[in-house]
């Protein structure tokens, strides 16, 4: 096996000066360093990532942290697309990904903290969680430096990155107002999701600037699942019925909304319009393809670990970072 003291004879220094150039020190003259980097290719040098982390105590790892993982939002490829955004950024940078899970059950057991020691992560990218997750208060206080995803917290070592989700619900909701609906349901997710928070935000908003009352009977949680907004969409209507457009806050609970209005020998769009948010796959291809909101999935993921690798290297960065979003139209809304 090749190692540094092979380099450094090769190259004509010390294994010092190999050890340095090799980690990124900028003591080193960038001749010098380029030329034992392209011996070190050369020989085909490997370097021991084990030995690296118990000299530096840095495992050049990055955890992502994902809560209540299920096979029920398979159609819902956000997460996926997130993660390579991570996966790429992290690569280019050096870095490792690692991914692992909770559930409120396994909270009680180990605590943030352990969690993130046994995983030998130097720093965490947490997504899915609750606000009201008790690991909420570890992330905070604790030193292993965290981003979170769509979750507005920060500390010294926490920062979060999120999409203009009140604009984008705002522009959404606008499009159904200028489209002359008056009535317009809301198929919510949580009370304890911030993009259900700010995303109702975004409606509110768009109703004001039309003038018209916020109504708070028109609004059902439907959990952000396509089960349960479909269900949520029979109640809806049951107790609505001149409702003529729906807002769902995400675009596999609009999935939902589209079979419980065609279950209900409705039309979509001529009877009821319906407008999603995320712009996920599938959303093109269903029928009608479905008007919603783009948020940039991919880059959340990218600007991430970006974020993370900053807060790790020690560089002064923000610690919020607002993507912007984009409204998709396409067929599922008609003008009344």
């Amino acid at each position: 096996m090749v190692t540094i003291k092979d380099i450094a004879k090769a190259a004509g220094v010390s294994v010092t000066t190999v050890s340095r150039a090799l980690n990124g020190y900028d003591d080193v003259n960038e001749v010098t360093r380029q030329k034992i980097k392209d011996i070190a290719q050369g020989l085909g040098y490997s370097p021991n990532m084990a030995a690296r982390s118990l000299i530096s105590k840095k495992t050049k790892t990055l955890g992502l942290l994902l809560s209540n993982v299920t096979r029920t939002s398979s159609k819902d490829n956000i997460a996926f697309e997130i993660l390579c955004g991570m996966n790429d950024r992290s690569g280019e940078l050096d870095y490792d990904l690692v991914l692992f899970s909770t559930t409120p059950q396994k909270q009680k057991i180990k605590s943030y903290k352990t969690l993130c020691q046994e995983r030998g992560v130097d720093g965490v990218i947490i997504m899915g969680i609750r606000l009201d997750d008790e690991y909420l208060k570890e992330v905070v206080s604790s030193q292993i430096p965290c981003v979170l995803i769509d979750i507005p917290l920060e500390g010294p070592n926490v920062g979060y990155v999120t999409s203009d989700n009140v604009g984008g619900a705002n522009r959404a909701v606008s499009y159904l107002l200028e489209a002359g609906h008056r009535k317009i349901g809301v198929i919510n997710g949580h009370s304890q999701a911030d993009v259900s928070v700010q995303r109702l935000k975004g409606y509110k908003q768009a109703l004001e600037r039309f003038g018209l009352p916020f109504d708070e009977s028109l609004i059902m949680d439907g959990s952000f699942s396509e089960a349960g907004a479909k269900e949520a969409v029979y109640r809806l209507l049951a107790q609505q019925p001149d409702i003529t457009a729906l807002f769902c806050i995400s675009d596999l609970m609009a999935l939902g909304a589209l079979q419980a209005v065609r279950g209900l020998g409705l039309q979509v769009p001529g009877q009821i319009s319906v407008v999603g948010f995320d712009n996920i796959d599938v959303t093109a291809y269903c029928s009608p393809a479905l008007t919603t909101v783009n948020q940039n999935k991919y880059e959340m993921g990218y600007q991430a670990a970006q974020m993370l690798i900053d807060l790790l290297e020690g560089r002064k960065v923000s610690h919020r970072l607002m993507l912007d979003t984009e409204l998709i139209v396409r067929e599922s809304v008609s003008s009344r």
